[in-house]
């Protein structure tokens, strides 16, 4: 098996194609962090909405429950 680069430098040069080549390879780079950045974010997001919504539904039920604990204790006076 022979190395297609006889030293690192000529690897890093790529041929003459170096421009190009580190250039697809930084904007690929940057592109999947950016992805990631931004599955990380929404995931963020939506576990905040997904507490903001749980909080409101205990809530909704906790006032339920006060009236209807309310109205019974209304109706026990009568």
């Amino acid at each position: 098996m022979n190395a297609a680069f006889t030293s690192w430098q000529a690897f890093f040069a790529m041929g003459g194609y170096a421009f190009y080549v580190w250039l697809a390879v930084a904007v690929t780079l940057l592109s999947l962090l950016g992805l990631v950045g931004h599955t990380l974010w929404q995931r963020k997001r939506l576990l905040k909405e997904i507490g903001r919504r749980q909080a409101r539904e205990r809530r909704i039920r906790h006032a339920q429950q006060s009236k209807q604990q309310s109205a019974a204790s209304r109706e026990k006076a009568l």
